[in-house]
């Protein structure tokens, strides 16, 4: 089909949101059960948090996680509409692609060795990657 194949791009994202899910589990459940966190406590006291009980190493993979939620929910809208307009192939599939595995690449950063300033640029590329596919979508539809 014509323009879809954007959303390849789209599931591998999602795939690796779920990665990063996991990772965090895998390496906070043990880290609160280690610093003995009560889960009830922390939803009590609102001036208690998981950032001042755990481990940053262990924080990292959380706070990625979240970020994943927020500038890739503008990636999933423009890659649904180029794709429902039939303008997802060719160039505009490989900046997807290239979209993905600058977010990867951030994660990978962000969850091991956490460098703000690598982690600038890989967001940086990543977002003008998300605005040339917003100006895509906008030049098609309007």
């Amino acid at each position: 089909m014509v323009g879809m194949a954007i959303l390849q791009p789209v599931v591998a994202l999602a795939a690796w949101t779920m990665v990063m899910w996991l990772w965090m589990y895998v390496t906070r459940i043990p880290a609160m059960s280690a610093a003995k966190v009560d889960p009830d406590r922390l939803v009590l006291d609102p001036d208690v948090s998981l950032d001042a009980l755990l481990p940053p190493q262990v924080q990292w993979k959380a706070h990625n996680y979240n970020h994943l939620h927020e500038a890739p929910t503008v990636f999933y809208a423009v890659a649904l509409v180029l794709a429902m307009i039939g303008a997802g192939d060719g160039l505009t599939a490989q900046i997807a692609w290239a979209y993905v595995l600058l977010r990867v690449a951030h994660s990978i950063v962000q969850a091991t060795v956490n460098k703000v300033m690598v982690r600038f640029v890989l967001f940086a590329l990543s977002s003008f990657c998300l605005v040339g596919l917003v100006l895509h979508a906008a030049l098609a539809l309007f």
